[in-house]
């Protein structure tokens, strides 16, 4: 027979009816009625082609047909459970693959990991670099064997998500002034065309910016730390802006505990 035509819900209510000897009890132990039970035997003697059970003065006995096979039976359901439990611990693994754009790492996501990490000493953590996905890129998450991932764009995309709170975006220069010079960067709210300085990313955007090179304007999460450290300054009011930055992972990842636990503290 073939594994995709076992009867795995007959084979269940089997192991359970030949332990109570009782499809009463049986029922019991698996949330259905008498009747149900009676029923996937019945199904089950068919599929096979033998009598499983017989009923006698003395109650509910197995044929020697049925007792031939459960010593494997309750052996592979071992197995089954083996496999579960080898499956789910990943779950409760202290080790996390995230994927993030070089910048974000650098500028936001590295000192919130560092602070996790002291709460709790056994975590590790794995990051990858995430620029080559691209603004609403396709990340794999199979090929990365990753957890989580942190992208760059108008939403969730095909995976499930949570965005990151930000101001948006703001625009900084050195201290006292630098450059009058706009500084751009692939993303960047400026036209690359008129600005005399380019970059490949935000972070270095307000690296550039630091040095007097110019004035950046980038995401609120990769300035934030620079402006509290007065190493720029914000000038104006932060502006609204359709792209940002996502939390995200397919479904089975998402609803890990390891990996919700972690977005809710990137989240604080």
């Amino acid at each position: 027979m073939k594994r995709t035509h076992l009867p795995l819900n007959g084979l269940r209510v089997l192991d359970a009816a030949a332990r109570h000897l009782s499809f009463t009890r049986a029922a019991d132990e698996l949330a259905v009625t008498p009747a149900a039970v009676g029923q996937q035997i019945r199904a089950l003697e068919d599929t096979l082609g033998v009598v499983l059970f017989r009923r006698t003065t003395k109650g509910l006995e197995l044929t020697p047909e049925g007792e031939s096979g459960l010593e494997a039976l309750r052996h592979g359901f071992l197995q089954f459970e083996e496999a579960v439990r080898a499956m789910q611990a990943g779950q409760t693994s202290k080790s996390l693959t995230i994927a993030a754009p070089r910048d974000l790492s650098e500028k936001w996501l590295l000192p919130r990991l560092a602070d996790i990490a002291r709460a709790d000493r056994e975590l590790r953590f794995v990051l990858v670099n995430a620029d080559s996905f691209g603004v609403n890129g396709v990340i794999d998450f199979t090929e990365a064997n990753l957890d989580l991932a942190i992208r760059w764009g108008e939403g969730p995309g095909e995976h499930e998500g949570e965005s990151i709170e930000s101001a948006g975006m703001v625009t900084v220069e050195r201290p006292g002034g630098g450059a009058d010079t706009r500084i751009s960067w692939p993303g960047c709210l400026n036209d690359p065309e008129v600005s005399l300085v380019r970059v490949g990313d935000a972070g270095l955007a307000l690296d550039a910016a630091a040095q007097g090179l110019g004035r950046a304007t980038v995401p609120e999460l990769i300035a934030a730390r620079d402006i509290a450290a007065g190493r720029v300054v914000m000038i104006g009011d932060p502006k609204p802006y359709a792209l940002g930055y996502w939390l995200v992972a397919p479904l089975p990842q998402w609803r890990q505990k390891k990996v919700k636990a972690l977005v809710d503290s990137l989240g604080r």
